[in-house]
């Protein structure tokens, strides 16, 4: 028996010509309005933050279109070269298949990782790690791993933009704490965490050196966070992605230095910055808890495995001699240098200056960091040139925060980064003039 789709009359013929518009051709009208309806999406995916560091992206491709040169100061993506040791063993991959590898990733690398961390006083096994999809995956399968939905994670803000989605992806509740610019970002005091501890509470997640901010936690800092953790038995989740990179006779100190931690501690890490290599997308996900573990090797089942030339190159980059880390480092904090002593030539700037890293935070003389951000890119330009960089507020979770703040990420050359940073020199005195306007072009506009 056939049914009419609309309204499930038997009568097909006369009741599709009673859907059909006086002025149609006899099509239904569900056929005419087919553009302006469609299925309901899901209120996680409307409520995942936009990134700040990519959400302007078109509007710098359209000052691009317009032969318009940007500096690209808003995204960590290093111009250092990969290791020459990491080039060649890609250059000299023979395989006739490029296979899956195990979920938790090739054991010859995870032996290796091992041993890297080993050197590094962090006493680990090659069980103790999965290799995922880039250091993202891993905070993705360790939010998923310990929190159900409505549980609550503490970060210090501001933080990784990021962790924002991936505690969204979960249904897992951010809990910010503040630290501030005017104390360079140090760890909030211990009894604020306190404060905000409750029985959803399952951890807290930092990353050292940190990213947006540059600083780097001193070794009490990281002991305050163990002795919370321990006292109410909740994980400490730290992003160590930038180990290696801290500058001024600081040292870094891993969670998994501190004593006591082995059931309560999860690293995640990365080769993206490390040796430079963003598209690899390999990252590790370290803890010495087995129950853990073995929880997150399920997810990591369901998404089958790890890149397989990722890994090959990763494996190969465990080799890379401290004599490459040693001239990127000096090279970084070159730039910082560099960076932190131009911004200051802004009148009325405010710059945390960074131990780690490669970023640092600004607060700018400005009514709206993201306004000013997207006019940079619509309506700024000097000999055809500009910057971008970007709004701070994304890296906070509390609303309101950060609205007058950048984050910049020093990885281009000194020559780029000294122009970049007169171009903003130049951008934030045109833009404080025309807000001094009664009307302007951009006052209005929606960001």
């Amino acid at each position: 028996m056939n049914l009419c789709v609309l309204c499930g009359s038997k009568n097909l013929t006369s009741e599709i010509n009673n859907h059909v518009t006086p002025t149609s051709t006899k099509l239904p009208k569900f056929v005419q309005l087919k553009s302006t309806i469609m299925p309901v999406l899901s209120q996680k995916g409307q409520n995942m933050p936009a990134s700040p560091i990519r959400k302007l992206v078109p509007y710098a491709d359209q000052a691009k279109k317009k032969g318009v040169k940007v500096y690209h100061l808003n995204i960590g993506q290093p111009d250092i070269k990969t290791p020459e040791n990491v080039l060649k063993a890609i250059k000299n991959i023979d395989l006739d298949l490029i296979a899956y590898s195990p979920s938790q990733g090739y054991e010859s690398y995870r032996k290796k990782l091992a041993s890297y961390y080993q050197k590094n006083n962090i006493d680990i096994s090659a069980d103790d790690i999965i290799v995922t999809t880039g250091g993202s995956e891993a905070l993705a399968i360790a939010i998923g791993s310990i929190a159900d939905p409505g549980d609550e994670i503490i970060i210090p803000e501001p933080f990784y933009a990021n962790y924002n989605g991936f505690a969204k992806q979960n249904a897992v509740n951010v809990i910010p704490i503040h630290s501030s610019i005017d104390e360079n970002f140090a760890l909030p005091p211990i009894a604020e965490f306190e404060k905000l501890i409750t029985p959803k509470t399952r951890a807290i997640l930092y990353s050292n050196p940190g990213n947006p901010t540059g600083y780097v936690y001193a070794k009490d800092e990281i002991a305050q966070l163990r002795d919370i953790a321990l006292k109410h038995d909740i994980f400490i989740i730290a992003d160590e992605v930038y180990r290696e990179f801290v500058y001024d006779g600081e040292q870094h100190h891993s969670i998994l230095h501190q004593d006591g931690m082995d059931n309560h501690a999860i690293i995640i890490d990365s080769v993206s910055k490390r040796y430079s290599m963003c598209g690899a997308r390999i990252g590790t996900l370290i803890s010495k808890n087995k129950d853990l573990m073995q929880t997150a090797i399920k997810f990591a089942q369901a998404r089958l495995s790890p890149p397989t030339l990722g890994q090959i190159a990763s494996e190969a980059a465990v080799d890379t001699p401290q004599s490459y880390f040693d001239e990127v480092i000096t090279e970084y904090k070159n730039r910082r240098d560099t960076l932190v002593e131009k911004l200051n030539e802004i009148d009325g700037i405010k710059v945390a200056e960074p131990k780690g890293a490669f970023y640092v935070i600004a607060e700018l003389p400005v009514d709206n960091a993201e306004k000013f951000a997207q006019w940079l890119l619509e309506e700024f330009n000097d000999q055809n040139e500009t910057v971008m960089v970007a709004p701070a507020a994304g890296f906070y979770s509390t609303a309101g925060q950060g609205t007058k703040q950048i984050r910049i990420a020093y990885v281009l050359n000194q020559k780029d980064l000294i122009r970049a940073a007169e171009l903003l020199k130049k951008a934030v005195e045109t833009y404080q003039q025309t807000e001094k306007k009664p009307t302007n072009s951009f006052a209005n506009k929606k960001v």
